[in-house]
């Protein structure tokens, strides 16, 4: 699992407004603890087909379908960043763009007042 891959990811249980059941989820921990074996939490963005997410401003990101094995437009939710354990990531779907994960970071900069 590297930064930039997407995944299917099933997010049972959560609770509230938080994302849930089997999305595209895009890795974004550092790749120093995703190569260790031993290291069960990976950091994600879910992503949402809804495009009403679009509204939320700058840390809702557009994803094209086809990027990074995506099959319908969509958006990263980047106010939505969460811990995972790895067997919740199922199988991978492809990898972003550099173009789009700048994008993603400067929407979890904007969710996480970085800028």
């Amino acid at each position: 699992m590297k930064r930039g891959e997407v995944w299917w990811a099933e997010l049972r249980p959560r609770s509230g407004s938080e994302q849930q059941g089997g999305r595209p989820a895009i890795i974004i921990s550092h790749d120093g603890f995703n190569s260790v074996p031993g290291w069960r939490s990976i950091i994600i963005v879910p992503v949402s087909t809804s495009s009403r997410q679009l509204l939320r401003g700058p840390t809702s990101i557009p994803i094209p379908a086809g990027e990074g094995g995506i099959n319908r437009d969509s958006v990263a939710l980047c106010h939505q960043v969460t811990t995972l354990d790895r067997a919740k990531l199922t199988k991978r779907l492809g990898l972003l763009s550099s173009p789009t994960l700048e994008k993603i970071e400067t929407g979890l900069k904007a969710a996480m007042d970085l800028l």
